[in-house]
């Protein structure tokens, strides 16, 4: 795969000049070299620190972040079970009390982003019990 570093100009631009005809030359593509059959150089460095990242965001969850994570999971699922016990039209007081437990304890997330995610979707369950008066 081929990969654009930059743009570059290929002299000073005037008013009223006319630009220069373009050559091969002003467009480079690395690692790959201007010699017929030769194969392309190794990799960009960017492959690889982009693959270390993701293995370091991957290890880093602390404990409780794993639990605020579940516990946020666990109440989709319950907003999930309520809105289709609504669209059916059958008794939602379970689905109602399941979040109703779930919104007493709420974990806190070390990771502020995963925070802030858990925050939102306790909001949403607030407002679904208030409206129906829980």
């Amino acid at each position: 795969m081929a990969v654009i570093e930059g743009i570059r100009r290929s002299g000073a631009t005037r008013v009223g000049a006319r630009a220069r005809a373009r050559t091969s030359a002003d467009f480079t593509v690395p690692g790959e070299t201007t010699v017929a059959g030769n194969a392309p150089t190794e990799a960009p460095p960017t492959a690889a620190l982009a693959s270390m990242l993701v293995l370091q965001e991957l290890g880093g969850e602390t404990p409780e972040d794993g639990e605020a994570r579940r516990h946020g999971h666990d109440l989709l699922a319950a907003l999930t079970d309520l809105q289709r016990a609504l669209l059916n039209g059958s008794d939602d007081m379970t689905a109602l009390q399941r979040l109703a437990e779930l919104a007493t304890s709420m974990p806190r997330a070390t990771d502020r982003r995963l925070a802030a995610m858990v925050s939102a979707i306790n909001v949403r369950v607030q407002v679904e019990l208030a409206r129906r008066h829980l």
